[in-house]
């Protein structure tokens, strides 16, 4: 199990101590392999990137306007996060769905 996130989010933290043996990746350090950002999109659309993140909001029009895999690709801590793969299967968030998915 591959848990895509950033260190420093509790989001993260909370997900990694609930699920015990995860592969963490940085998101800011390591980057998003494209191949994953691209069945993560096919899979969430749109729910994929944090529009309410500090990144988004210094985001100008123009770059808003481009498309999501290039700006995940650029700065991938638009992310919504955490991105978890299990077996091919990708989860988004840690809400109670999630949770009870994994868990």
């Amino acid at each position: 199990m591959k848990l895509y996130g950033l260190k420093n989010c509790d989001t993260c933290r909370k997900a990694m101590k609930s699920l015990g043996d995860v592969t963490f990746v940085d998101v800011r350090a390591d980057g998003i392999p494209a191949e994953v950002l691209a069945q993560a999109h096919a899979q969430f659309d749109s729910a994929l990137l944090n529009t309410r993140s500090t990144t988004w909001r210094q985001l100008g029009d123009d770059e808003r306007a481009r498309p999501a895999l290039e700006l995940l690709a650029d700065h991938p801590t638009l992310m919504k996060r955490p991105l978890i793969e299990l077996d091919g299967t990708f989860y988004l968030g840690w809400g109670k769905d999630v949770q009870a998915a994994l868990g």
